[in-house]
């Protein structure tokens, strides 16, 4: 299936993470730590089909081994809190033979990255490895760059901040004003949105070439101006219970989100459609007056039965014909003007329904995340009223040091949640669950409603097609008869 995957991260100590570490997982190699004193070890880990490091001319070629380049950055980075390595994530296609991917990826890192001065670790992964269904490749590069001498330069520089004159800026104390600014783009949005989009750019080219008919679009489905619910990333655990058979909740949510994508994409389609024939039939009718729908369909049915073998297959000709002016006659739909009049306000509907579908799904994983903070507030509050309850000031830096990714993950929820706390400290996660499960019964509910206004637009798409049969019968018609019938009318 043709996707578009393109996601970016940092790899930064505060978060408790390592570059050596990062880079031995997506690599699957044993590699030795400095910086920790210790190894991370993922040699038995499944799905590498290829590693290697792409280097820029002026890079020592020395860090062409994995170990001496990301201790190099480990050992660059003195702070606790020190941002390591950009890291990406890029879906590949299934439609394209491994070699043919490899190929496009090497290229790609090639012109966008390694041109612009990168180191660029890149490793590429089986499909359904780390939970994406396309092969992939994932990328490490270092954040801090490389002077043009081979030694390591800096992230930011100070841009000092000037009047009118060209003078500098002070404070109250006499310092000097300035600005940090980093030394290179690549963390930029901007740059981000340029890869993005470089890299679909050179997928479709690809599908071109092989003349296939897939296309995969950097923007969001909002951005494209589709009627479509992104789906949620389920990760290689949801990915692996789903594969035996386990339900999850990601995966049911992904399964609503799916089956409402595709019925709302039918009916806008379908819609649309209609309406533009609609437009187009009431302006191409010679007579001023919209023509009575029940006449035309009736000129329909006979044409049929003049055609028609045998009894049997004119009585069922008369059934339909039956069905449809009654369907139409049941709505007050009579003439052409009314049927565009209906159908616009079928559009409407399905407009409804949507907005409905967004706000249902927008609150559903607000409270998923909302709940899922609680959880890991939980979790962690031990460790954070043990270490409120130590007295000494050593032994509580010590604690938290021991224990910091808990803290800092136990702080990220507590601020997520801060307005939601009421005057006993409590959360509503009673509440929350009752109207998680209500949002997801509401979704059921819409599934009816989707069938049946799926259900009505198909009937008239078919109510369509016997009109336009019958007026392209009518436009042959010598220009008497067509007056009779207009006078019939």
């Amino acid at each position: 299936m043709a996707l578009f995957h393109f996601h970016v991260t940092q790899i930064k100590r505060s978060a408790g993470q390592s570059a050596i570490a990062a880079a031995a997982y997506r690599a699957g190699e044993k590699l030795h730590s400095d910086y920790y004193g210790e190894d991370a070890d993922y040699t038995r880990k499944g799905g590498v089909v290829l590693s290697e490091i792409l280097l820029p001319s002026h890079v020592p070629p020395e860090y062409a081994d994995r170990e001496t380049l990301w201790n190099a950055v480990e050992k660059a980075e003195r702070g606790k809190k020190a941002q390591l390595a950009y890291s990406f994530d890029i879906a590949l296609q299934n439609e394209f033979s491994m070699e043919e991917n490899i190929a496009l990826a090497r290229q790609f890192l090639l012109d966008e990255f390694v041109s612009r001065g990168m180191i660029v670790d890149f490793t590429i992964h089986q499909p359904e490895t780390d939970g994406i269904e396309n092969p992939h490749f994932h990328v490490l590069c270092p954040i801090r760059p490389m002077e043009p001498d081979g030694t390591w330069g800096k992230k930011q520089k100070r841009v000092y901040r000037l009047d009118e004159n060209g003078n500098r800026l002070t404070d109250e104390a006499g310092h000097a004003l300035f600005d940090a600014v980093p030394t290179t783009d690549w963390g930029s949005p901007e740059r981000l949105e340029a890869w993005r989009q470089a890299w679909a750019e050179r997928c479709n080219r690809k599908f071109a070439e092989k003349a296939l008919p897939d296309e995969i679009d950097h923007r969001s489905f909002a951005r494209q101006g589709l009627d479509a619910l992104p789906t949620i990333h389920e990760g290689p655990t949801v990915r692996a219970m789903e594969k035996k058979g386990i339900p999850t909740d990601k995966g049911e949510l992904n399964r609503w989100i799916k089956a409402t994508n595709a019925a709302i994409r039918s009916l806008r389609r379908k819609l649309k459609s209609l309406l533009g024939w609609l437009k187009e039939a009431t302006e191409e009718l010679v007579e001023p007056e919209s023509p009575k729908l029940s006449v035309l369909l009736g000129a329909y049915y006979a044409a049929r039965n003049a055609g028609a073998y045998s009894d049997k297959a004119k009585v069922g000709n008369l059934k339909r014909y039956a069905e449809a002016v009654n369907y139409l006659n049941e709505r007050g739909i009579y003439t052409l003007d009314d049927l565009k009049t209906h159908t616009t306000a079928l559009n409407e509907r399905a407009d409804k329904l949507k907005e409905a579908s967004d706000q249902r799904h927008r609150r559903m994983r607000e409270l998923r995340d909302l709940l899922l903070y609680a959880e890991q507030y939980a979790e962690r509050k031990p460790v954070f009223d043990e270490m409120n309850r130590i007295k000494f000031k050593k032994r509580r830096e010590k604690f938290k040091a021991e224990h910091e990714n808990e803290l800092r993950i136990f702080y990220m929820a507590r601020r997520k949640l801060k307005d939601h706390f009421n005057e006993d400290g409590k959360l509503p996660l009673t509440g929350w669950r009752k109207e998680l499960a209500a949002l997801e019964r509401s979704a059921e509910v819409s599934f009816p409603e989707h069938k049946a206004l799926r259900d009505e637009v198909k009937q008239l798409m078919n109510i369509r097609t016997q009109v336009e049969q019958a007026l392209r019968q009518q436009e042959r018609m010598p220009q008497k008869t067509h007056r009779d019938h207009s006078a019939e009318r």
